[in-house]
């Protein structure tokens, strides 16, 4: 395959991400350029602040949204789609799939797929995004620039195949950002007609509300992947170096309890203890109340016990 077809190639999953996957690497970490465009594109983009001014509204409107997808990211796509931490009906999966779309973070097959890989080899080599194998800022940010990072294995997530609309969201990933982008730049421009006071436009508010605030989704959940690996405490001894994070439990909404997680990836709750914070699970245990979704999995009474005590044994040590 030549260069040039290697870049036309790249361009067109910009679109459909099953297209010519026959000629991806799928264990190439290198660079690919051509494939990261949009993703570098979006970087640059949150400059335009600079152009648009900035308005209280907008940066409410950023900040909202930006929880509205982080818990789609750490509920659906973490806790639903790669764990299966709780069941719901299909038009609630559909739902919940194009709110986890919504964050430009691909597809939910996709990023099951690699988030089940990551348990399986966490910290191996064959994990594709830890910092010990490959740094901070490849576990970061780099490991998403490559065609490894960009194949997606299905042996991972045939039980999710079987839903049509969710490989399709899944193939054309790009579809749902794009629409929150018209829907974002729309409701800006009615705004800046019917409530002029907001000081808002369509341009300033894609550019707080989609462009700024995604870009900090991204970073957020990444997070996770690099600094829950290198900075906080180990509770348990997993065979990772998976670590629990204040922090970064609170601007994740609960995922900072990254070495809790890895002990027990089943439970739908990851703080393990009432102090932990942990508002992704808040949120589910009220959507189980009000019945959107059911069999939410609790944290076994082993696991609770073993929390208490090697807290207590780690309180003895500093006393």
């Amino acid at each position: 395959m030549t260069r040039v077809q290697h870049c036309l190639y790249s361009i067109q999953r910009w679109f459909d991400s099953e297209a010519h996957s026959d000629h991806l690497d799928r264990g190439s970490r290198r660079f690919n350029a051509v494939r990261v465009l949009p993703f570098l594109a979006l970087h640059a983009l949150c400059l335009l602040a600079f152009y648009t001014g900035v308005s209280l509204f907008a940066v409410g409107f950023a900040a909202a949204f930006f929880l509205l997808r982080m818990f789609a990211i750490t509920a659906f796509y973490h806790r639903y789609f790669s764990h299966k931490t709780f069941k719901t009906s299909r038009g609630w999966q559909f739902v919940f799939a194009l709110l986890g779309a919504s964050a430009a973070q691909r597809g939910p097959l996709w990023w099951a797929a690699h988030h089940r890989h990551h348990h399986q080899h966490s910290d191996a080599p064959e994990d594709l995004h830890s910092p010990q194998h490959g740094g901070f800022w490849w576990s970061h940010i780099g490991w998403f620039t490559c065609d490894a990072g960009f194949v997606m294995d299905e042996r991972r997530v045939r039980d999710w195949l079987k839903y049509p609309e969710l490989r399709f969201i899944n193939r054309f990933d790009a579809l749902v950002p794009a629409a929150c982008l018209a829907l974002i730049y729309g409701i800006g421009e009615v705004l800046a007609v019917w409530a002029p006071g907001l000081r808002t436009n369509g341009l300033q508010l894609v550019v707080w509300g989609f462009f700024i605030s995604t870009v900090l989704l991204f970073h957020a959940t990444v997070s996770i992947n690099s600094l829950a690996h290198v900075w906080g405490r180990r509770r348990f001894e997993t065979p990772d170096d998976s670590r629990n994070n204040f922090w970064l439990a609170l601007i994740t909404l609960g995922e900072g309890w990254h070495n809790n997680h890895h002990r027990w990836p089943l439970s739908a709750r990851q703080g393990f203890r009432w102090y932990e914070i942990d508002v992704t699970y808040y949120l589910l245990w009220s959507m189980e109340k009000l019945g959107i979704i059911h069999d939410l999995n609790r944290l076994p009474e082993k696991i609770r016990d073993e929390t208490v005590k090697l807290d207590r044994e780690h309180a003895r040590r500093l006393s």
